[in-house]
């Protein structure tokens, strides 16, 4: 495997047991995996031959991998731990496909939009009945310590997708899942169905240790145990790791009219002070930051033929803007032009020229 370096494009490694010889699938996933993941004992679930694909990538301080396969189970023994550990926090992102993690602690079902935190040397069984598309991410115990990150105790669950609206959870709830989004959209753009090898290895590790900080959210401990309570993110990540948690929670919300800087320091555990010395150091502010990004999706929207019927209005209303009034008036002040005139727009390779 090539290595890859912080915020840049590394080489994805890729390997599939489609195309192998059927009896020997499992034992080549197995190996694989022991090389470039963590060691486990694959069994399948039925008569079906393993259809597993994974992509990996190998940075400085992190492994990330992507794993699509259908029905199957695995298991890491106390055997397989003694003699191949990984002495690494494993973070598993369900992304489709429930899935079984049991450990001495007990059992928990994950389900899509639902990341497993666990100690990688503690043995463990995860099964796929319905098979699985997973991101994962391995971060060496002594990687991990460098940066004060906390190691889990126990095996965790935390939501990063599928949660209630902005008033239907505790800011400290919405705080664990927008850093586990930020998190898994970053390990996506790497190595997820499209991702392209790009990884800020700062700004993942900044990621990891702020939701390593962060209480089980899911509603789901092992054997009726309590979450266990954790510093908070305020006090235990970096300016990057606020960042882009909110970078991630603005994506989410970018149509709303309503969304605020406050509700974006609500969602991150920030006060509206500490997010706008965040987005500062950036370069920017929060209203310039959401104002730009609502205008590059317009102007996105304005120059696709799907949209062609649509008024301008009636996309201004569709990105955020609160009023025709204040779509055109935003979009001239970040692109120079109006609306009107970026639909008509033909300038290089046509991208439009939104301003910083």
């Amino acid at each position: 495997m090539t290595r890859g370096t912080p915020a840049s494009h590394g080489a994805v490694d890729r390997f599939s047991t489609r195309g192998l010889p059927a009896a020997r699938r499992i034992e080549l996933w197995e190996e694989h995996n022991a090389h470039a993941l963590v060691a486990l004992q694959c069994r399948m679930l039925d008569e079906s031959a393993l259809e597993a694909a994974e992509a990996n990538l190998q940075l400085d301080r992190l492994h990330l991998a992507h794993v699509e396969a259908n029905p199957h189970a695995v298991e890491r023994t106390a055997r397989t731990v003694r003699s191949r550990p990984t002495e690494s926090v494993a973070l598993y992102f369900t992304l489709a496909g429930a899935a079984i993690f049991a450990d001495a602690d007990g059992t928990r079902t994950l389900r899509p939009g639902q990341l497993l935190v666990c100690d990688a040397d503690r043995p463990f069984l995860r099964g796929f009945s319905q098979g699985l598309e997973e991101l994962a991410v391995k971060v060496p115990y002594d990687v991990l310590r460098s940066v004060g990150g906390t190691m889990p105790r126990t095996a965790r669950v935390i939501n990063f997708r599928g949660q209630a609206g902005p008033g239907g959870r505790t800011a400290a709830a919405w705080g664990a899942g927008t850093y586990a989004a930020a998190l898994t959209a970053l390990v996506a753009r790497a190595v997820g169905s499209r991702g392209d090898g790009s990884a800020d290895e700062d700004a993942l590790l900044e990621l990891v240790t702020a939701v390593l900080a962060q209480p089980d959210t899911a509603g789901s401990t092992a054997a009726g145990a309590p979450p266990t309570a954790t510093p908070s993110a305020a006090g235990a990540s970096t300016t990057g790791a606020h960042f882009a948690a909110a970078e991630q929670y603005v994506r989410q919300w970018l149509r709303d009219p309503t969304l605020s800087a406050r509700r974006i320091a609500d969602a991150i555990g920030l006060s509206e002070r500490q997010l706008s010395r965040v987005f500062a150091e950036q370069g920017t502010s929060v209203p310039r930051f959401v104002a730009r990004r609502r205008v590059e999706m317009a102007g996105r929207m304005l120059r696709m033929p799907s949209y062609a019927e649509q008024t301008v209005e009636a996309i201004g209303l569709r990105c955020g803007f609160s009023s025709a009034a204040q779509f055109s008036r935003v979009f001239r002040e970040q692109s120079g032009m109006s609306p009107s005139e970026a639909r008509r727009y033909t300038g290089p390779a046509h991208p439009l020229p939104i301003g910083s």
